[in-house]
């Protein structure tokens, strides 16, 4: 598959997207949220990947938000379909992902940048990054689940404050807020990322797989996350990685999962 929007990079099990439209600091337009879940699909599927890496190219942006340009003249109908398109092509394809994804946010993530950034299963961030969801200076909403997500992860007075100052926040207050897990010098951040992604690789992809599902669960509407890590804490009793993971331990060895 020829990549115009993207850079992938694969290594010991890693898999690195690099979103690279450094003319336009990377902001997504459909093209590259296509890509982007053609690639995602594709690698998903390769065994030999257990960890997947969301970063923008060069040290200015993550993504700098959606391309305006693309619907600066949509009607409503037209913004609605792309809102649905795009949460069910990339964003909650990304969350509902059994393997780890994680945003490495280099620079600027604003508007649809954050918001894919937040779709990821949590998030690391160089000293230098920028997050805000713009959108309502543009006279729009965030419309690829960051009303939602944005609240779930830093609460509803701080979502609302973002929200409605359009307003940017940087790499230390979104620690403070647990919208990141760590601020790293932007030098460090390809360690970081990699230091965390080999330590989730020692760890069994079906349980990996199963405890993401269960901690989804927990936001979906009509669903009892209760009830489905009863479900998936019993599936696992059923697999190859449990019998590895329970004889190593008893055998006092680390665990090879396959």
């Amino acid at each position: 598959m020829a990549l115009e929007n993207i850079i992938l990079e694969h290594e010991k099990g890693i898999a690195t997207i690099f979103i690279n439209r450094p003319e336009k600091l990377n902001a997504l337009n459909k093209a590259t949220i296509q890509e982007l879940h053609e690639t995602i699909q594709l690698i998903d599927k390769n065994p030999e990947v257990r960890v997947i890496i969301i970063t923008g190219s060069g040290e200015k942006a993550f993504v700098a938000g959606a391309d305006i340009a693309e619907f600066a003249h949509f009607s409503a109908e037209e913004g609605a379909q792309l809102s649905a398109k795009g949460q069910e092509l990339l964003f909650d394809f990304i969350e509902s992902l059994k393997t780890p994804v994680i945003a490495a946010i280099n620079g600027f993530a604003l508007g649809g940048g954050l918001e894919l950034a937040m779709a990821c299963h949590f998030r690391i961030a160089s000293e230098n990054a920028k997050m805000g969801l713009p959108e309502t200076s543009l006279g729009v909403i965030p419309g690829y689940g960051g009303t939602q997500r944005l609240a779930q992860l830093v609460g509803k007075g701080r979502a609302m404050e973002m929200i409605l100052t359009a307003g940017m926040i940087d790499a230390d207050t979104a620690k403070m807020y647990g919208l990141v897990n760590h601020v790293v010098p932007q030098s460090d951040l390809f360690a970081a990322y990699m230091t965390i992604a080999t330590r989730i690789m020692k760890n069994s992809p079906v349980a990996i797989g199963k405890a993401i599902e269960a901690v989804n669960a927990n936001f979906i509407s009509g669903i009892n996350g209760f009830d489905v890590e009863i479900k998936n804490f019993g599936d696992c009793f059923a697999t190859e990685d449990f019998k590895e993971g329970t004889t190593a331990f008893l055998e006092k060895r680390k665990a090879n999962f396959k």
